[in-house]
């Protein structure tokens, strides 16, 4: 009876055992099928180049998408990372992206287009499987566009091409001018600053007479005005080409009382630089929408993540490494002050929004912004 008794009990532990297993199998069934193989959320990354608030604005897009294309329910969550300027910092983040198991997209604002480690790393990760686009600052496209699947930002070069437009507007005689910027030889730099010239013409009265970078520094980007000023007091036109230079050309030009000689025109919309147009110390902005590149960043990683082509085909109809195929061009816009300004929407391209700075501070209100 005894031995009955216990092959009984067992044979009850045996099923409950069976039960148990059979319950915690499929409760992990289900959490990998809403997300990695040990339950979390897949990431979908965003790493920018450095810290600027720039990207404040990209992250509240990122975020906005995060909650409206409903990430969670899919098995995804936003990861905004920032870099610091530097190539090294990018590279390590990008080799632990590898390691990691939990990576399903990475969008990455290029720093140096032409580091070949940087570039490896990418192309590792694609061959992982996991979604790499570069966001607003792309890698040498002749060299390696195969590192990453497309490029989702403004064009550079036609942004440039406005901010020069706009510059021989305002100083129809001629002007002697400098760009400002963290890095030379970032691609959105160079491509700015190229298309720039292109605006402006190349007749004698304009004239380039220096490119300054200061690393991603403030306190080195307002020294840079201040010896330009001081080696060749003739320049009288500032070019911010990244956000923080702006706010510092405007420093040095209220403390040296040159505004009246000096005009000041820039790239993108610092909070500092929307204050200072409204008290009539900035000329004119071209800015991009940061907001929508973090906003469809996301959606475009999610959409390769989730092997969706109806929306990645939607974003590039014509798909192919080659021309401008794997570009998805992000909204451009001109703004200028409310009133004065020889700067009119007929100067640009069809496809240019053109804002007063009141019209821009509305859309920034709008949608809970104080900086583009």
């Amino acid at each position: 009876m005894r031995s009955k008794r216990l092959l009984s009990l067992c044979g009850m532990l045996s099923l409950l055992t069976l039960i148990t297993l059979g319950g915690c199998s499929s409760s992990d069934s289900s959490q990998q099928s809403a997300g990695g193989n040990d339950g979390k959320p897949k990431r979908l990354i965003i790493l920018t180049n450095g810290p600027d608030p720039f990207w404040d604005t990209c992250e509240a897009g990122a975020r906005a998408a995060e909650k409206e294309l409903g990430l969670a329910d899919q098995g995804y969550v936003v990861d905004f990372q920032r870099g610091d300027f530097s190539d090294k910092k990018q590279i390590d983040m990008l080799k632990q992206y590898v390691i990691d198991s939990d990576v399903a997209g990475v969008g990455i604002s290029v720093l140096n287009p032409d580091n070949l480690n940087l570039v490896n790393e990418m192309r590792t990760l694609r061959e992982k499987g996991v979604a790499v686009i570069a966001i607003d600052s792309d890698v040498n496209r002749q060299r390696f566009r195969d590192a990453r699947y497309a490029y989702l930002g403004t064009d550079n070069v036609v942004g440039g091409r406005e901010l020069g437009k706009a510059a021989q507007a305002i100083s129809p005689e001629g002007a002697k001018y400098a760009f400002f910027v963290g890095d030379l030889g970032v691609a959105n730099a160079v491509e700015r600053m190229s298309g720039f010239v292109e605006g402006i013409g190349e007749a004698d009265q304009y004239q380039e007479l220096a490119r300054l970078s200061d690393g991603g520094d403030s306190t080195r980007a307002r020294k840079n005005v201040e010896d330009l000023l001081n080696q060749q007091p003739e320049c009288n036109m500032l070019v911010g080409i990244w956000a923080y230079n702006t706010p510092q050309m405007v420093n040095v030009v209220k403390d040296r009382g040159i505004r009246d000689k000096t005009k000041v025109v820039c790239f993108d919309a610092a909070e500092n630089s929307i204050a200072g147009m409204g008290t009539g110390n900035v000329d004119v902005m071209v800015v991009q929408n940061p907001y929508q590149m973090g906003y469809e960043g996301i959606g475009l990683m999610l959409a390769m993540a989730n092997d969706n082509t109806e929306k990645v085909e939607a974003m590039f109809p014509t798909y192919s490494l080659s021309d401008e195929n794997d570009i998805h061009r992000t909204e451009l816009r001109v703004v200028v002050p409310d009133e004065g300004s020889p700067v009119t929407a007929d100067l640009f391209e069809p496809e240019t929004v053109f804002f007063t700075h009141s019209e821009f501070q509305e859309w920034l209100k709008e949608r809970g912004l104080v900086s583009s």
